[in-house]
């Protein structure tokens, strides 16, 4: 049944919960800035609380803004805030028990922080209790033993029934059931909890009625009512007409929350009036709960009070516990001992970082907020009340807030690049005796804000550099510091565009932006320009970026690269000028002066004047440093007219430099004597030592190229002799050479197409005959595409038919040239012999010319393949009937057989008798002369200056 009630109760329950998240209320208290919600218990997560937004008159984008969250003392969070619509909703099921107990009402306090600008408000939220809970008794079976001489109206207290619920939902009446013997009286206590007590309304008789069974009802206010049950079991004894009396109706003690276990809190005496046995009593403790079982002990025997516990006035501020004295028979006295907890100061504050972000900009001005810090001290009183303060000097300071806040805010500027962070040390402390204190060190960093330019270690710089450097080199490295960190701190260098001589300092230096180090972009010379000045710029990395600029000086310094210039006397080639001394000179003559410049500066400017070498060294001399030619003996009349002095200028430089001059002297005392010793006055050309070098290389050279040449002509004549030794000692028969497309019909007098043979050998064709066509009158050759003659097969076996003989057949004696138009050797001449076609033919052609005729045949071959065209036969218009004698090449036409000294001729008869009168031995062909090199330009000028010698 009990279970059925519960099930209609919770049903009920649910739906007056609905009602009331729907009606829910708030009061915004003004004054104070807090909002108030009231929300039944046992909501489910999700449901609504409240529109903060609204109540509080924040707009919705404020909160999501200003990362608007909740700050609740508790661990556990039972509420959470909604920022993109701004409404507060149950996070977890709230137990009103189990977070308040039978405090009424119950609530707990939150507040909302809002950031950019630091703003928070306090909420509370009031949890409604809901009959969720039914009246519970400790026991499930109450045994009362009654005497039977107990007088009516007997008072017998009973167990309390216990509920979780507060309000109209807690234990609200009792009710006893039979009521024959016994009534019930209700009774209140201070704190509003109910008991019961049973009275004895008529007088027992246990002979009768020994025992009697009672049910004892406890029914609570909620809708609809829960209830709890108990058994009463009354045991009737035997007379005991008097009951133990408490000498107080209520005891009051007070124990301190630090008292350690088994300390006296105070002693409970009751008294009875029986005497002996009956008038023993013993004490005990009835109706206790379990937060206070385990805490308090009573001596049955002396009624002394003892702590068995742990006490935490945090926890539990007061105990009120039921007190019994008892008979051996059963009589019973009641009381009431109420037991305050004394606070203590046993608990330190507690630091929490509520907002911190564990940094702050160095340009932050002072009064900004840096952290907000909340101190949490649970005892009370001056316990309770902490102050927050910071251990060391340091730009910050302490604020206080409403509701023991604290602000963390800047109390001086900042300075990074003086101190980077700071640790800080926040000290809370109670006005408790004696205090008790707790630390907190928090970290905070200082960024860095580009404030500080780059700064040079001095403003103007200095650099040494040596003419005719190698380009890239480079001449000092400039470094400039920034006490910003990270990109503020990140130097570049550049340099300043401006002008030198016109053109872009660019083009003269670069630096390197990384490391600074300036670089020479070309070669100096110090002759046209001695110093630069430019403008090196450090800019860092910061947003607006910070530079600042320093001047360098570079100093181009002078090598010995210039040798000196004589300017008197001018030498020239043309003409002799000469210095006309005397006779009748002194000693120290001043004959003349060399005068030399030298465009290098200082050291390497320095000229000394040497007499290098001189027809009559014992008559002249020079200044070392004025390069005034003196005489340094009376001149005589022994000394030769002509005199030339060669004077060496050189330089102080390392290595010197140096320059000669000649200085041509006449000792005469006229001019006429001058000129005329000086008519024939030889003018050797002097060369310079580099050309001397330059013209020795250059005969080296085509000597090596002439030496080559001869080995190669060599060789190639070796191969070609023995070529031709190879070709004798085979026993072919020698096929006449003609030049390419040439050849001799009778009765025509013109050039017909030449034919293409095709030759037929094999393995060991060397020692076999080569079988040819003879020529036809008319053409038979084909082209095909490719520009290839050749002879049809069906042309081929006819011809092949009318050829039986191995050898050629001769020329007839019909020639349309005769000897002298024929193309021979050079100065050949017609003999008689040669025209009548009965003498020998003249010397067989050359090597070279042989070599010549090759040549040009090739370059005939590749013109007529060139201008082939369908149906031409492969003839241009140079071999075309129209072609006359002015055309033929200038080609050997006679046949000359390698190894023999016998020519081919027109005669049948000539023919054999050269054959048989060829000789049995080889005659070795004489080997041509090489040609003779060239004159080189140097062979030329030595022999023509032999030729003026």
């Amino acid at each position: 049944m009990m279970g059925d009630n519960k099930g209609v109760h919770l049903r009920r329950c649910v739906k007056w919960q609905a009602g009331l998240s729907i009606c829910l209320l708030f009061v915004l208290n003004s004054a104070s800035g807090q909002i108030r919600y009231s929300v039944p218990e046992e909501m489910r997560p999700g449901l609504f609380v409240g529109d903060v937004a609204k109540d509080l008159g924040l707009d919705v984008k404020r909160l999501v803004s200003g990362r608007a969250r909740l700050v609740i003392d508790d661990s556990r969070q039972y509420v959470e805030l909604n920022r993109n619509k701004g409404h507060l909703v149950v996070k977890e099921r709230i137990d009103r028990e189990q977070l308040c107990g039978q405090k009424s009402p119950c609530s707990f306090g939150l507040e909302i922080l809002l950031e950019n600008p630091l703003e928070f408000f306090s909420i509370t939220i009031e949890i409604q209790d809901i009959n969720d809970h039914a009246p519970v008794f400790s026991k499930r079976e109450i045994i009362l033993e009654i005497s039977e001489s107990t007088p009516i109206g007997t008072i017998f207290l009973l167990d309390t029934a216990t509920d979780p619920d507060v309000g109209l939902n807690s234990l609200q009446s009792y009710s006893l059931k039979p009521t024959d013997n016994f009534a019930l009286k209700q009774h209140s206590r201070s704190d509003g909890s109910k008991y019961a007590e049973m009275v004895l309304q008529s007088v027992l008789d246990r002979e009768k009625q020994s025992e009697h069974s009672l049910i004892l009802t406890a029914i609570d206010g909620g809708d609809p009512p829960r209830s709890g049950t108990v058994k009463i079991l009354v045991t009737v004894l035997d007379a005991n007409d008097n009951a133990p009396i408490f000498t107080e109706t209520m005891y009051k003690a007070s124990v301190a929350e630090n008292a350690v276990k088994g300390t006296l809190i105070t002693k409970v005496s009751a008294s009875d009036a029986d005497q002996g046995f009956n008038g023993n009593v013993t004490y005990s403790f009835t109706h206790m709960g379990e937060d206070a079982a385990h805490l308090f002990q009573i001596s049955a025997a002396t009624g002394e009070i003892t702590l068995t516990g742990n006490l935490d006035y945090e926890a539990v501020q007061q105990y009120e516990l039921n007190l019994q004295a008892k008979d051996p028979w059963g009589l019973t006295g009641a009381s009431k001992l109420v037991i305050d907890v004394v606070d203590v100061n046993d608990n330190s504050p507690i630091i929490t970082m509520t907002s911190f972000s564990g940094k702050i900009q160095e340009d932050s001005p002072p009064g900004t907020i840096v952290a907000l810090i909340s101190v949490q001290d649970v005892d009370s009183g001056k316990n309770g009340q902490v102050r927050l303060n910071l251990e060391q000097n340091s730009p910050f300071t302490i604020k206080p807030s409403p509701r023991k806040y604290y602000t963390l805010v800047t109390d001086a500027p900042l300075d990074r690049e003086k101190v980077s962070s700071f640790n800080l040390t926040l000290v809370a402390s109670d006005e408790g005796s004696p205090s008790l204190f707790s630390k907190k060190t928090i970290s905070l960093d200082i960024t860095d804000i580009n404030d500080n330019a780059p700064a040079f270690s001095q403003r103007e710089y200095k650099a040494y550099i040596l003419e005719n450097n190698s380009p890239g080199v480079s001449l000092l490295t400039l470094q400039a510091t920034d006490p910003d960190a990270g990109q503020n701190a990140r130097i570049a260098y550049y340099i300043i565009d401006t002008c030198v001589n016109g053109s872009p300092v660019s083009t003269y230096f670069s630096v390197n932006a990384d490391n600074g180090v300036i670089h020479a972009v070309r070669s100096f010379d110090y002759e046209q320009m001695k110093e630069f000045k430019i403008h090196v710029r450090a800019q860092d990395g910061g947003s607006p970026p910070l530079g600042s600029n320093a001047t360098v000086l570079i100093n181009v310094r002078d090598q010995n690269d210039n040798a000196p210039q004589v300017l008197y006397p001018v030498q020239s080639g043309v003409s002799v000028v000469a210095e006309i001394v005397p006779r009748s000179a002194d000693v120290g003559y001043l004959v003349t002066k060399v005068v030399a410049v030298d465009v290098d500066s200082g050291q390497n400017a320095w000229l000394s004047y040497k007499l290098q070498k001189a027809t009559d060294r014992a008559l002249f001399e020079v200044g070392l440093q004025n390069g005034e030619i003196r005489t340094v003996r009376q001149v005589t009349d022994k000394d030769v007219v002509k005199q030339r002095l060669t004077v060496v200028v050189e330089d102080n430089g390392q290595p010197s430099r140096s320059a000669t001059v000649n200085v041509n002297v006449a000792v005469a005392d006229s001019f006429p004597e001058v000129l005329s010793e000086f008519s024939d006055f030889t003018h050797e050309k002097e060369y310079n030592d580099n050309l001397t070098f330059y013209l020795v290389l250059a005969l080296a050279a085509v000597s090596f190229l002439f030496i080559t040449c001869l080995v190669v002509i060599i060789s190639v004549k070796i191969y070609r002799w023995r070529q031709s030794r190879l070709y004798y000692e085979s026993s072919l028969p020698v096929i006449p050479y003609y030049p390419p497309r040439y050849a001799d019909t009778v009765g025509t007098g013109t050039l017909q197409p030449v034919h293409n043979y095709e030759i037929y050998r094999t393995t060991d064709s060397r020692k076999s005959d080569v079988k040819y066509f003879g020529p036809v009158s008319q053409s038979l050759t084909s082209v095909d595409v490719s520009g290839t003659e050749t002879i049809p097969q069906e042309t081929r076996a006819a011809d092949y038919t009318d050829a039986r003989s191995t050898l050629q057949k001769p020329p007839t004696a019909d020639w349309r040239f005769t000897q002298n138009q024929r193309p021979g050797p050079s100065g050949a001449a017609a003999t008689p012999e040669v025209a009548m076609g009965t003498g020998p033919w003249p010397n067989p052609p050359t090597e070279a010319e042989q070599l010549q005729a090759l040549m040009a045949a090739a370059n005939e071959v590749s013109e007529a393949t060139n201008t082939l065209a369908p149906g031409s036969m492969g003839l241009t218009t140079r071999y075309s009937p129209q072609f006359t004698l002015q055309h033929v090449p200038d080609y050997r036409q006679n046949v000359y057989i390698p190894g023999s000294t016998a020519t081919l001729t027109s005669n049948q008869q000539q023919v054999q008798q050269q054959q048989q009168a060829l000789p049995p031995a080889q005659v070795p062909v004489p080997q041509p002369e090489p040609p003779k090199a060239a004159q080189t330009p140097a062979s030329k000028k030595k022999s023509t200056k032999k030729e003026k010698k």
